[in-house]
């Protein structure tokens, strides 16, 4: 069994945060988009789609960090 502070594992516990930050984030920006903020809503959905982009990416070599048991 991988240990708890294997690579794999820290950097699943990293993606998992910046899951939860960009999850935030965006109810942060229905908040601000609700005030009048349009175009603050719009750069954060860009930065956030930045993200989203970047998470697959992220997700697929964990995967395979996983695969060949790195830690």
């Amino acid at each position: 069994m991988p240990s708890n502070y294997s690579l794999p594992d820290v950097l699943e516990r990293i993606y998992e945060n910046q899951e939860a930050l960009q999850a935030a984030i965006m109810e942060l920006t229905l908040l601000v988009e609700e005030q009048g903020a349009q175009e603050v809503g719009g750069n954060v959905r860009g930065a956030l789609w930045t993200i989203g982009e970047n998470a697959g990416h992220i997700k697929q070599g964990l995967a395979r960090l996983k695969k060949l048991d790195i830690g």
